[in-house]
């Protein structure tokens, strides 16, 4: 929705971040992998924390970002959805700021608005200013085979991106091995897709 480029970048360099799975009654904090490409090659692992359905997940990823050994090279950051750890809502405008970096969401269709919209504000604390979160980012668009949302990039931008690293299947490949890692990380192996 934001952030229109005046000419199109390569973004070669990326990182895709995704939460692992956890048990229904689960609280505290979640693991977060992020998986980190140059071009088509895996590059490294990230792994970090956010809480269950808390609000730190904008701060947290920044910081494993810029404390890491990549963050001279990362030029975008890829979320598999908005949120991480339930409904902990990443800002992603507050994510770009504190990075430099723009942000793509990607999901592989629309999500139910009303759906979570209700959930945020009859179940999870702070629930209002997380569904405010939500509807800064404006709608999902299509793009292809699935829809996204951004922060500091154009649409022709995130189409390039999705295209270039969507190598075996809809999602970018960054978010496909963040799942499979994160899933491994909460159940022992790895199984299902983003």
């Amino acid at each position: 929705m934001t952030g229109a480029a005046t000419r199109a970048r390569p973004f070669a360099n990326v990182v895709g971040f995704d939460d692992a799975p956890f048990p229904p009654g689960h609280r505290g904090d979640v693991p977060v992998v992020g998986a980190v490409y140059a071009s088509t090659r895996l590059d490294g692992v990230l792994v970090g924390r956010v809480r269950r359905d808390g609000a730190d997940a904008a701060r947290r990823l920044a910081t494993l970002v810029a404390h890491s050994r990549f963050a001279d090279h990362i030029q975008l950051v890829l979320l598999q959805g908005v949120a991480l750890a339930g409904f902990n809502v990443v800002d992603a405008h507050d994510l770009a700021a504190r990075l430099g970096l723009p942000v793509l969401v990607v999901a592989r269709r629309q999500p139910d608005l009303a759906a979570i919209e209700r959930a945020l504000r009859t179940r999870v604390r702070a629930g209002a200013r997380k569904w405010a979160l939500i509807q800064r980012l404006g709608p999902m668009e299509g793009l292809g085979r699935c829809v996204v949302q951004r922060v500091g990039l154009s649409l022709e931008e995130a189409r390039t991106v999705v295209q270039r690293f969507a190598l075996h299947g809809h999602i970018p490949e960054p978010l496909r091995v963040a799942h499979l890692i994160a899933g491994a990380l909460g159940r022992g192996e790895s199984r299902g897709r983003p």
